[in-house]
C-alpha cells in the first residue's frame, strides 16, 4: 500500500553525518518529521542535526556504532521511549573494501560485514518488534548495485550488500501482515564521502574508485528523493542508475551467460580496462 503521507513521521536514520543519510534527513525535514539521527562521526552528525532543525524538521543526535548490537538496542529503546512508535527505520551506514580474495585482510572482511550486514541486522532486530504493533511502518535498507553485479575485486563489499538485499526481500513478505513495507536501495556510484574510509589493496582499485566517484552523475539529494517516492509507493527495489538496471536485467535473463561473460573478461585480462572505461563514463 505504501506510506503515502510522510508528514510528521517518526524517523530513524543511521549513517546520517553525511552523504545519502544526510540528504534523507533533509528530505524528511521538509516533511516536518521528528528524527533520531545516528553516526560515529559526532561533528558531522551535529552538523546534520543543525541543518535538519533549520529546514523545518526536528532532530536528535545519537552517537551509535551500528556494528555494536548493544548500542543499536539502546537507540531503539530511546526512540520508542521518546515517541512510542517508529514510522521509518533507515539502515544507511556503510563502508567499503576492495581487493582479490586472499589479498583482502580478514580484518577488512570483518570490518565491512560488521557495519554493512550486521549493522542492518541489528537495526531490524532492535526496531521490528516495536514496529509490528503499529499496523504501519517502513524499513529502508541501503545496499548497493554491487550486491547484484558481483564485480571482481570487491568480494567483501559485494557479499555484504547481497546479504542486505536478501534480508530485505525476506522481510518484505515477513512484515507484510503487520503493514510494514520494505525498500532496498541499490545504487552504483553516488557522490558521497565513501572513499574517505574505503580500503584498497592496490593502486588500480584506488584509481578506479576515485574515478568512478569523480564522474558519478547521481547526487545524494537525487537518491534521497527516489527513496521517499519508493516509500510512498511501497517499492521494494530502487536502482537509480539505468546502467545498473540493464546489467541486472542481463543477469536475470541468463545468470550463466552473465557470469560466463565476466569470467571470460577476467581470463582475457580485459576486465580492469572495461571497468575503468565504465567508471570514466559515469557508470
Amino acid at each position: 500500500m505504501g506510506m503515502k503521507n510522510l508528514r510528521e513521521r517518526k524517523v530513524v536514520i543511521t549513517g546520517a553525518a553525511s552523504g545519502i543519510g544526510r540528504e534523507l534527513a533533509l528530505a524528511f525535514a521538509r516533511e516536518r518529521c521528528d528524527m533520531v539521527l545516528a553516526d560515529i562521526d559526532e561533528a558531522g552528525l551535529q552538523e546534520t542535526v543543525g541543518m535538519v532543525n533549520g529546514a523545518g524538521g526536528s532532530a536528535e543526535a545519537f552517537f551509535c556504532d551500528v556494528s555494536k548490537a548493544d548500542q543499536v538496542t539502546r537507540m531503539a529503546d530511546r526512540c520508542f521511549d521518546k515517541w512510542g512508535r517508529v514510522d521509518l527505520l533507515i539502515n544507511n551506514a556503510g563502508v567499503a573494501s576492495t581487493g582479490f580474495m586472499g589479498d583482502v585482510p580478514i580484518t577488512d572482511w570483518e570490518w565491512v560485514m560488521s557495519i554493512n550486514f550486521w549493522g542492518v541486522v541489528y537495526g531490524c532486530h532492535a526496531f521490528v518488534p516495536g514496529m509490528k504493533g503499529q499496523g504501519e511502518g517502513h524499513i529502508v535498507n541501503v545496499a548497493s548495485a554491487a550486491g547484484i553485479i558481483s564485480s571482481a575485486e570487491m568480494a567483501p563489499y559485494n557479499a555484504s550488500k547481497a546479504a542486505v538485499i536478501s534480508l530485505s526481500e525476506t522481510l518484505k513478505s515477513e512484515l507484510a501482515p503487520y503493514g510494514i513495507g520494505v525498500t532496498v536501495l541499490c545504487p552504483t556510484f553516488v557522490r558521497t564521502n565513501l572513499l574517505e574510509k574505503m580500503r584498497f589493496t592496490d593502486d588500480f582499485q584506488r584509481h578506479c574508485s576515485t574515478t568512478g566517484m569523480a564522474n558519478a552523475r547521481w547526487t545524494p539529494e537525487k537518491v534521497a528523493a527516489l527513496v521517499l517516492d519508493a516509500v510512498r509507493r511501497d517499492r521494494v527495489y530502487v536502482l537509480p542508475q539505468a546502467s545498473a538496471r540493464l546489467i541486472w536485467l542481463f543477469k536475470r535473463i541468463s545468470p550463466a551467460a552473465y557470469l560466463g561473460f565476466f569470467a571470460f573478461l577476467m581470463r582475457m585480462g580485459w576486465a580492469r580496462g572495461l571497468m575503468l572505461r565504465m567508471v570514466k563514463a559515469g557508470f
